[in-house]
């Protein structure tokens, strides 16, 4: 399959670039116009998905696995294909870098993972990891001379908890090495088995001004390109999260003898607060900014059939991209829970899960990156991004956009995972132009 839709422009915007001032470029000889290789990537894509492919047709790869271990191989060969010099750092992350023409540049990083959830889908990570290769090994196809170095990265347990990364971005303590990874290793035998050194796990920390950007491609894994029959999107940032457990306690009763209006019952007062929730989103949400509430477990005690819940615990996930609306939410929901909890003569107490601050891109990438996706696809959609990615970590730490590519039905961390192949071309073809606004000469 031919991809239709060149990379044939170079009107790029110098007023953004000149707002850029770490990123140097210079605009490239006319006629040097580059082309992803749509048979190249597929292929790629579908020979990684062979580690670990399902009966179902999903991929089960989970970090620090024998099938992980075999697909880092894997990838590590089509780096060196790409005229990558590989290294694996002491974190695990393994890191294909291509010299720049100058050396008082900082280098241009691009990658993501290719760890799945268990029982997973084909995409997740993977689209991100084969594009930023394909990226590489385009440039090096047409011996384009880079100024900027550029290093394709490889991120190591991304599912597990952004380990790779937040090992490369703010370091990893002694209690993150101890948690148990979904392969039954703990982090620090995790790392040790696909050949990095736990003792040495400082080693790969980027402090400030290390890196020009880190810029990544992934799949949506929601609905809202589908919705907009968009292939690619522009991601403002990753939402902020406040994860909580509530924890209601009124009076376990015999279901058949206890009159409504003298229960305590602990579930009503959960599921009205569970509610409540749902109308916080919907009343934080704008047509440019999107607020989202969950209660994603529910756990009742007695639980049998014949007793009102004494005691209801429910989770509670709140993300926004705007850290005081993300304040807001959590106070309203607070008051909603408390409101909640006394109509039906329960308490209610919280306990903090976890939390992590908004984390919005930097706004002249955003620029480069919209330009980019307009050039290519005529049009740009601008949308925050729910789930957290390895870009979140590296935020506070350098300049950093990501991509989205158009999720089939929404759907992700499932074997349905999908993705049109015209719409995934443009969207990698989108992303080797941004990469060109930011590293060619």
């Amino acid at each position: 399959m031919k991809i239709n839709s060149l990379l044939n422009r170079r009107d790029f915007n110098l007023t953004l670039l000149a707002a850029l001032p770490t990123i140097a470029l210079r605009l490239p000889q006319s006629g040097n116009s580059l082309r992803i290789d749509s048979q190249r990537i597929n292929s790629h894509l579908s020979e990684l998905a062979q580690f670990g492919k399902t009966a179902e047709g999903g991929t089960s790869r989970v970090a620090y696995s024998d099938l992980d271990l075999k697909a880092r191989e894997f990838v590590m060969k089509l780096m060196r294909d790409a005229k990558l010099e590989v290294t694996v750092d002491a974190a695990g992350n393994i890191v294909g870098r291509r010299t720049g023409t100058d050396q008082s540049l900082k280098p241009l990083m691009i990658g993501s993972h290719i760890d799945s959830v268990p029982d997973g889908g084909s995409y997740d990570g993977q689209v991100g990891s084969m594009g930023a290769i394909e990226v590489a090994q385009t440039l090096a196809d047409r011996n384009v001379k880079l100024r900027h170095p550029l290093e394709v990265v490889i991120f190591q347990n991304e599912e597990g908890g952004t380990v790779g990364s937040a090992a490369m971005a703010r370091g990893l303590t002694e209690k993150d090495l101890s948690v148990v990874s979904n392969s039954k290793k703990t982090i620090r035998e995790g790392i040790k088995f696909i050949g990095g050194d736990p003792d040495q796990v400082s080693r790969p920390l980027r402090k400030k001004g290390d890196l020009v950007a880190y810029v990544e491609l992934h799949i949506e894994q929601g609905p809202v390109l589908e919705s907009m029959n968009r292939p690619t999107g522009v991601v403002q940032g990753t939402f902020g999260v406040e994860r909580h457990l509530l924890r209601f306690v009124g009076q376990a009763a015999h279901s058949g003898s206890t009159p409504i209006p003298m229960r305590r019952d602990a579930f009503l007062a959960a599921a009205e607060s569970a509610l409540g929730f749902r109308e916080i989103a919907r009343k934080y949400t704008t047509p440019t900014a999107r607020v989202v509430c969950t209660v994603g477990t529910i756990k009742a005690e007695p639980g049998i059939v014949t007793a009102v819940p004494g005691v209801c615990e429910i989770s509670l996930d709140q993300r926004a991209l705007d850290a005081k609306v993300l304040e807001q939410i959590l106070a309203d929901a607070r008051q909603v829970s408390s409101r909640a909890a006394t109509e039906n003569n329960v308490t209610v107490e919280w306990k903090k899960i976890w939390s992590i601050d908004p984390r919005p891109f930097d706004p002249k990438l955003i620029a480069l990156c919209t330009e980019a996706v307009q050039e290519v696809t005529g049009d740009a959609p601008q949308l925050p991004s729910g789930p957290l990615h390895d870009a979140a970590e590296m935020v506070p730490y350098m300049p950093v956009v990501m991509m989205f590519a158009y999720s089939s039905n929404g759907l992700s961390h499932c074997k349905e995972e999908d993705t049109p192949e015209a719409y995934l071309l443009k969207t990698i073809e989108a992303f080797l132009k941004l990469v060109e606004k930011v590293v060619t000469a």
